[in-house]
This record gives C-alpha cells, structure tokens and sequence, in this order.
C-alpha cells in the first residue's frame, strides 16, 4: 500500500459494476507435471528469450521455475501455439549469446547510498537507493544476486566498484538511469487495454482487446488484507513516487495521524512505480526487494520487480480497466 507524490484524484470505488468474464489466463492444467529437465545454459536462455517479449519468467536464474513454466506456456497461448512446455529450437535461436559483460561506469554510483530498515531513519534521506553494487547489477539484469555470483567464480561481488567487469545474463537491461520522476500522461494508442490480476497464479495479464500482450509475476495482497476483487481502473501513474509509511493503512487500510513519507529510490517500498487504483491506497507498484515476488505478502496492493514494474507503465495507459480475481 502507497501514497503516490501527490494524491490522485478522488473517485468512487468500483464496487458497482461486475468485473469483467475471466480471461483464459490460469495455465495449472495445460502445464506438464514435470517440465523438460534443460541445463543451466538453455534454461537461462529461455528465460531471457521470454523475458525480452514481455512475459516475465520471474527472476533469471538458469532454474525451470513455477513462474518460468507458467511465462512460456502464457508466451505460447499469446502466439497460437501449442500449450505445452516444450520448447521449439527457433525460441533459443532468438538469444544467440547467452552471456554478456557490463563494466560498472562511474554514474552507477548516483544509485548507491545509504539504508536503513527504519521508517524513521528512511524519511530523513534524500533517495532511498541501491545497498550495494552488486544489487544495482542484479537488478539491472533482472536476475537473483546469488546466481551472478554462481557464474562470476572467484570474484567477490559484494566488493564491487566502478570499472569492475561482471559476467551477466544478456538480457535487455534495466536502466534506472533512463526512468523520468514524474506522472505518467494518457495514451489514447493503449485506451483499449485492460489489465487483468490472476490472484491465484500471481500473475498480471495486459490485454489489448481479446489479444495476450504481456504478463508478469506478482505478489497480490495477503491474507489479512487481500487484494480487493473486482473491477477498477487506473487513475494515475507516477514514477519515483513518495510513500507514506503509515502502520494503520498497513496494518487495517485505514490512515492514522502517525505516519513517515519515505523519499523516492529503487529501495523505496513501493520501487519505482506507484499506479493507482480507483479503490483508496491500493495500486500495482514495484519493490524493494524482488527476491520475494510470488512468496511475501503485500499489504493489499499488486506487486511486481522494479524491471517489470517499468514494463508495465510503458504497456498500459490511465482509465484502463483493472480486473481483479481468484
């Protein structure tokens, strides 16, 4: 839960009308018990070569996951092909290089700095930022920080520091560099899309008309406070948002008078994206920790890794429909 730099215009809730029919999106059934056993290389591969599509395969760490498996057989429905996890040699073919390298550049170091795990200590700094190199590298190449260390032997990556060169996945990176503070103007090209939240697979869905054009893995709520059914819409869409560390709103979704505004960062709890719905402090925003995607609970909100958080924002337009279900 989060309160975006300036707040949204009000609304009222979506309570009244009947959420959208059910996407064909809930892939436990068309998924094999058992999928194919592929080596680090390959598995690696796959996952770049899904994840520069826009249907995210979860962090890259050469592993067939749950979300990896679910990210192909969504990219195979979105292409009319059969929903299955076999994998079709063309699909690798796309990746020629597995590998790349990345030689940490001085302005790396605008998005290291100081941290804390105190709502208190947090409000008094200027950007909530990267802890360490080695996550600014991880995130930028949307991958789990002990896998680079499994594929650079020998190097201490927690040691890194400008000019040093990491062996990386060479999949299209995140650049924080590029991201603009600010809000997000309308897109009357993306006017028809929907969203669509799969509560029970953890995915987020982006439709344009009847067509599969992007998917995600998310976190939805918990289960003190779940994410709230139904169908929404966007009102807003701010990058490097501000958040207001409020315990009530946390804990019961109600605002209390003590409360911290943490400043914007990579490491601010909500990431670096804040979009919001027509239903007060709920919104499908980014992390500070995308290591927990799929498994920790949010406290009501939709969230997803920065790097598909950015993903999102460029797909989707405000006034589009948001609908969320089990």
């Amino acid at each position: 839960m989060a309160v975006a730099a300036k707040p949204a215009p009000k609304m009222t809730p979506a309570a009244g009308p009947k959420p959208s029919p059910k996407p064909k999106t809930s892939v436990a059934a068309t998924i094999p018990v058992a999928l194919p056993n592929y080596d680090e290389e390959t598995s690696t591969k796959l996952q770049i070569f899904l994840d520069n599509n826009d249907f995210g395969p979860g962090k890259i760490d050469g592993r067939m996951g749950e979300f990896f498996g679910k990210a192909l057989v969504h990219y195979k429905r979105a292409h009319g092909m059969p929903e299955t996890g076999a994998v079709d040699s063309w699909l690798l073919d796309q990746v020629p290089e597995t590998w790349t390298t990345f030689t940490i550049p001085p302005e790396a170091e605008n998005f290291i700095g100081a941290t804390s795990n105190k709502p208190s200590e947090q409000a008094k700094l200027k950007r909530l930022n990267y802890g360490s190199l080695l996550e600014f590298v991880a995130e930028r190449y949307h991958s789990a920080e002990d896998f680079l260390k499994k594929i650079n032997p020998g190097m201490k990556l927690e040691n890194l520091k400008v000019g040093d060169t990491v062996k990386v996945p060479n999949v299209l990176p995140f650049k924080i560099e590029d991201l603009k503070e600010g809000f997000a103007q309308p897109n009357p090209a993306f006017a028809n899309r929907k969203i669509f939240i799969d509560t029970k697979d953890r995915f987020l869905l982006i439709y344009d008309d009847k067509q599969l054009v992007a998917e995600f893995p998310i976190t939805p709520g918990s289960s003190t406070l779940p994410a709230p059914m139904g169908l929404w819409k966007i009102l807003g869409i701010a990058t490097f948002p501000t958040f207001r560390h409020d315990e009530g709103v946390l804990q019961h979704g109600q605002k209390s008078s003590v409360f911290y505004n943490l400043p914007p960062g990579p490491n601010n709890p909500v990431g670096i994206l804040w979009m919001g719905l027509n239903k007060p402090h709920v919104g499908i925003h980014g992390t500070n920790n995308p290591e927990t995607i799929g498994r920790a609970a949010s406290h009501g909100c939709i969230r997803t890794a920065n790097w598909d958080a950015a993903r999102v924002k460029e797909l989707v337009t405000v006034n589009n429909a948001v609908s969320i279900f089990r």
